[in-house]
């Protein structure tokens, strides 16, 4: 414990506020404070470079955690110490109105809201709708009201006994998310080994780096969205320069707590492939505040929240020998003779990696693929070349032959409500992965005959 005595509050939130409102610099921080006290104290310089030495190249810090840093720092403490007496606030300085991006983030080019009311224009909402939307106090996840939920929602079954909960916004707040989307999150660069959702990315480009390899380690991620809770997102925006109150709520517009209401016809006897072990779990990580699968804004969120996890992992397959990537939840490294000697290992380091940011690695679905058995990721086979699994598309060339023949409500065995554009889906996933073999289901595509409610 310190033998100097800790500053009085109004003291430090003062210094806090100058900090907040100068740019992360030494000298920017050292004459912004010095102007608050209304002399250029010796300690000060020394205080702001501890200050950039702990932030600087972090997340843009919140002003509670400025305060904490000044109330621990030693310098400032012992400076309160001998002087506190002589220390005086000569001019009380405001948190930043304005953007302040960290360094690495200066040359986003994204929009400037510097305010509460900059945004509320911005996205064509008044104030109390913005704190509607927003739900910063997590009120809806109060509300049994199902016509106040901000979302729609639809429980999936999955294997093992698992679910999914699709959470579907409702169209102001899609609006918002979409605008969020196109206007913020995508000028913003992904980093190079996330592959799903990014302009110019595909699967494709996700299993290209891992062809022709002698080992291939596939890794799954448990609950991917949900794992993204909304203190990583509005970092995020933070670091992208946003006052911390806009931040908030661009946080708070892009996530969701999952209301109580939701779970009531979740049963273990109303759906027997869903554990009820399971239900309780997923109740408790949706109550706080998650990226919410369904929104438009999501899958961008969660490439960004990944960065830094991304670094880690390509920093580690680059130590082993390994290339990398990431689409969405799946996760693949590849390598020759030296990553197979270790492949084990290194599951087992990546594996602790993804804990310590917050993820958690789907045990049952890693594979270790070497030579000689199918290597394959994300719906498509990597031995020799980026291609189809063989028995996936003669089922659906099959399809396709029977509803030329016999017409397509035939084989509409899972009651798809728009079975045509479930069949264009299909054919245009087989046309990305392999463009010879597109081409000829497209040709038996064009011969059905599809009627109006097919």
């Amino acid at each position: 414990m310190s033998k100097h005595p800790e500053p009085n509050p109004a003291f430090l939130s003062a210094l806090a506020g100058a900090i907040l409102s100068a740019d992360a610099t030494v000298d920017a921080i050292t004459e912004r404070v010095s102007r608050t006290l209304g002399k250029p104290w010796r300690w000060i310089r020394p205080m702001a470079q501890r200050y950039v030495e702990r932030f600087a190249h972090g997340v843009r810090p919140r002003r509670r955690e400025v305060v904490a840093f000044l109330r621990s720092d030693e310098g400032l403490r012992r400076a309160w110490s001998r002087r506190g007496g002589e220390l005086t606030i000569a001019k009380w300085l405001a948190a930043p109105q304005e953007m302040q991006p960290a360094p690495k983030a200066a040359q986003w080019p994204v929009p400037v809201i510097a305010t509460e009311g900059a945004l509320t224009e911005w996205l064509g909402v008044s104030a109390g709708e913005l704190e509607w939307f927003a739900d910063l106090k997590r009120l809806m996840a109060r509300r049994s009201e199902q016509k106040l939920w901000h979302y729609s929602y639809r429980i999936l079954a999955k294997n093992y006994g698992s679910m999914r909960l699709i959470e579907s916004p409702k169209p102001r707040l899609k609006a918002a998310q979409q605008k969020i989307l196109t206007e913020i999150l995508d000028r913003i660069p992904a980093h190079p080994a996330a592959h799903g959702f990014v302009r110019g990315r595909s699967i494709r480009t996700f299993a290209a780096p891992h062809v022709s390899r002698r080992v291939v380690l596939r890794m799954d991620l448990r609950d991917f969205f949900p794992s993204i809770r909304s203190g990583r997102v509005q970092a995020l925006f933070r670091t992208a320069g946003y006052p911390e109150r806009v931040a908030d709520l661009l946080g708070g517009l892009s996530t969701n707590a999952t209301p109580r209401g939701v779970w009531r016809n979740v049963q273990p006897d109303a759906d027997a492939n869903i554990d009820p072990l399971v239900v309780y779990e997923a109740r408790q990580r949706y109550a706080w505040p998650h990226l919410p699968q369904g929104a438009p804004s999501s899958p961008a969120l969660a490439n960004l929240c990944a960065y830094r996890v991304d670094c880690r992992l390509s920093g580690l397959a680059r130590a082993a020998g390994a290339e990398y990537t990431r689409y969405a939840d799946d996760l693949a490294f590849s390598g020759d003779e030296q990553f197979d000697r270790g492949v084990e290992r290194f599951a087992v380091h990546a594996a602790a990696i993804l804990l310590e940011e917050g993820f958690e690695v789907h045990h049952r679905k890693t594979r270790v693929m070497r030579r000689g058995v199918r290597q394959y990721l994300a719906g498509v086979v990597t031995n020799e070349h980026v291609n189809v699994v063989r028995a996936d598309f003669d089922r659906l060339k099959a399809t396709l032959t029977n509803c030329v023949k016999h017409g397509p409500l035939s084989q509409n065995r899972e009651d798809h409500p728009d079975f045509r554009s479930h069949l264009a889906g299909r054919i245009a996933f087989v046309e990305m992965v392999n463009p010879q073999k597109g081409m000829r289901l497209r040709k038996l595509f064009d011969l059905i005959e599809f009627k109006e409610k097919d």
